[in-house]
């Protein structure tokens, strides 16, 4: 087993490929994808070498096992987790070597949600629209990993970092999402305002990497109707006729016809992607409004 590449023994709930997405498409109808904690897939890749851009795993909870065929540089990184090279405890957060032929197991994130395998000569899976990142609502990208699939692997480029201890940030026992009102804040009445910048809310289980949904109070329209389709950013505080709010992530759609209240800070939304269902959530407005 001499060639680079990775064998899928176990996929877990949902690991994708992921890299820094694909901005500047949403003309044509398709959204950024990426690593929704951009910061944690960084050093990841920084910890095995890789630059930047280079396409790593994205698990779900409990993790992937893999089958290098070739000797790999591998960091495990994001949510913690047990990391095993066959059998054995190995290093999370810092680089390990695996032989060819063992098997590398990532498992169940003991707090977050998202871990990141970064692979030395990253995950080279042929790129689209100049990502290889997996987009779950338009199906662009490779498809979400299965048992038995086979992902080939580039070439390393340079040294692997040489770390004891790598620092990263916990997953959030609480979700502070600075937001600016807009641009259709005037859709709801100012005791919604109040209520969405005021009242704690909770992540939802039924969060994705679409969006992050929310459980609480519902916010009361001001006006009735809906609004034509129109663009939705990375960010976008959507909200449904539910009246609960929806933060849009890496994997939202392009355009929506529910009204947006506010839009989240791209400096807050890494930590969304480590947020577990029942997570508290604030929303604190900041800035002026979007319009």
């Amino acid at each position: 087993m001499t060639d680079r590449a990775l064998a899928v023994v176990r996929a877990g709930a949902l690991t994708t490929v992921q890299d820094q997405g694909r901005p500047g498409h949403a003309h044509l109808g398709v959204p950024r994808s990426g690593a929704l904690d951009a910061p944690a897939a960084a050093l990841v890749n920084r910890l095995v070498g890789n630059p930047p851009e280079a396409a790593l795993l994205e698990t779900t909870l409990n993790g992937c096992a893999l089958r290098p065929r070739s000797t790999v540089i591998v960091a495990v990184g994001g949510a913690p987790c047990p990391v095993t090279v066959d059998g054995r405890p190995a290093a999370w957060g810092a680089p390990v070597r695996v032989p060819a032929g063992s098997l590398l197991s990532v498992g169940t994130a003991v707090s977050g949600v998202r871990s990141y395998v970064g692979v030395s000569g990253g995950v080279a899976v042929e790129p689209v629209l100049g990502s290889r990142s997996t987009d779950l609502l338009s199906g662009l990208g490779p498809p979400p990993l299965t048992d038995g699939m086979v992902l080939p692997l580039g070439t390393p480029m340079a040294p692997h970092a040489r770390v004891d201890v790598v620092p990263q940030p916990r997953p959030p026992a609480e979700l502070v999402l600075r937001v600016t009102l807009g641009p259709r804040d005037d859709w709801f009445t100012t005791a919604a305002i109040r209520t969405l910048t005021t009242h704690p809310y909770r992540v939802s289980s039924a969060s994705n990497r679409i969006g992050l949904r929310t459980e609480g109070p519902a916010l009361e329209r001001a006006r009735p109707g809906e609004l034509p389709s129109e663009g939705m950013v990375l960010g976008a505080i959507q909200v449904p006729p539910d009246g609960r709010p929806v933060v849009f992530l890496a994997d939202h759609p392009t355009t929506g016809g529910y009204p947006v209240i506010a839009v989240v800070r791209p400096d807050d939304l890494s930590a969304t992607a480590q947020a577990v269902p029942g997570t508290p959530v604030r929303f604190v407005q900041v800035g002026t409004r979007t319009r």
